[in-house]
């Protein structure tokens, strides 16, 4: 199982929100995220990538959910590696929800993003909503978005992002869109990261989230 920690719940727990992490980093990353979203009910959790050789890093090996062949990032989709992450995120819910069966809501930064997509995609019991930030939806994956009918999506991405480009997560929005789903898209004047603007609009979507569960 994967390794992480998490941030206990001021209150009694209403829900479990795993946060995944960008290329190159770990779980403590996108902890002070978590702490701007706040939500007293809201179990954190943050776990880590596994390590692993990155090919557009010469090989370098570094945590990633998935490899990256090159800048393009549809060329030579790592659908092993992706899919891998996901049942791993999986295999996490199930073990952290236990007999309570609270709502779970994932959040992924760029290749978190996506690893949240696929998860999500893949049938998760309990999942309400996903938040993918600087993320895209994999070429491979986009026959199975219809799996995510009833599952609440926020994207965000910033227009000046020069990781995952700003067209790439737009064609993911859109793609989703036509497929019947709702997305609360937003976007921002900044390069690939996470703004305060950013932090502000997931947490008022994720309270109006909550809220209707």
């Amino acid at each position: 199982m994967l390794d992480f920690f998490d941030l206990d719940a001021a209150e009694k727990p209403a829900a479990l929100m795993l946060w995944l992490h960008g290329l190159g980093a770990d779980g403590y990353d996108l902890e002070p995220v978590a702490e701007m979203v706040g939500l007293g009910n809201v179990r954190h959790v943050f776990p880590h990538a596994p390590v692993r050789p990155v090919t557009i890093n010469r090989g370098m090996a570094m945590r990633a959910w998935f490899d990256v062949a090159a800048a393009d990032l549809r060329w030579q989709e790592d659908r092993q590696g992706i899919l891998e992450s996901a049942r791993q995120v999986k295999e996490l819910v199930e073990a952290l929800r236990g007999d309570a069966g609270l709502p779970v809501v994932l959040a992924g930064f760029s290749q978190g993003a996506v690893v949240s997509m696929a998860a999500a995609a893949s049938g998760m019991p309990g999942l309400i909503g996903v938040a993918a930030m600087s993320g895209y939806v994999p070429q491979f994956l986009l026959p199975s978005i219809a799996n995510l009918r009833g599952t609440r999506l926020f994207m965000a991405h910033g227009e000046q992002d020069e990781v995952v480009p700003y067209a790439l997560g737009k064609a993911s929005c859109d793609a989703l869109r036509e497929s019947g789903l709702e997305v609360d898209w937003h976007g921002y004047a900044m390069p690939h990261t996470i703004c305060q603007q950013e932090i502000l609009d997931m947490a008022g979507w994720l309270a109006c989230l909550l809220d209707k569960t």
